[in-house]
């Protein structure tokens, strides 16, 4: 994020713009334009899109981009874990609590985050299930991490909750 921040920011000094100027070109607020440009806000496609031709990048923009969605939907204090994850040769995970991330279904997943405050809207939910099983490809890629698991078997035999369609909570297992 940090380095489309910075290449966007350097586009818009090129092209003489005010945050506020290429805010109004995008048609962003110039909140979404300033955290962006600060790296504390994930661009979306569209964003992307917009400042590519906005700012005539000569697609920079979009190349950046493509390196920063490979983190889309990961909270920020896991993407140093995920980037580790990914550099391994291998990994032994223990888990009492949870299933790990990497072994967990897409139904699974959204019963989860559907369930820790505050709720993600639907945005925020599909980014953060894709940005998970994204990550199983790290079990299947041609030269696989070697993992090694070992879940307790009350993580196994526990009941995930999962919303009711009304916004209520009922438990499933």
């Amino acid at each position: 994020m940090k380095a489309f921040a910075a290449a966007l920011k350097v586009f818009r000094e090129r092209a003489l713009l005010t945050q506020e100027q290429l805010a109004e070109r995008l048609n962003y607020s110039h909140a979404s334009v300033a955290s962006v440009e600060q790296g504390r806000r994930m661009p979306t496609a569209t964003f992307v899109e917009r400042a590519e031709e906005a700012l005539e990048s000569f697609g920079v923009l979009r190349a950046v981009a493509r390196h920063v969605g490979r983190q889309r939907g990961l909270a920020i204090w896991f993407r140093e874990w995920a980037q580790l994850e990914e550099a391994a040769v291998s990994l032994c995970t223990y888990e009492c609590r949870v299933v790990p991330g990497l072994l967990q279904t897409e139904a699974h997943t959204r019963a989860v985050m559907l369930n820790v405050p505050p709720p993600p809207t639907e945005e925020q939910l599909q980014e953060r299930i894709a940005a998970r099983l994204a990550r199983q490809e790290l079990l299947t890629r041609r030269s696989p991490v070697a993992f090694s698991f070992i879940v307790e078997e009350s993580v196994l035999l526990r009941q995930t909750a999962r919303p009711y369609p009304r916004g209520g909570v009922a438990a499933a297992a």
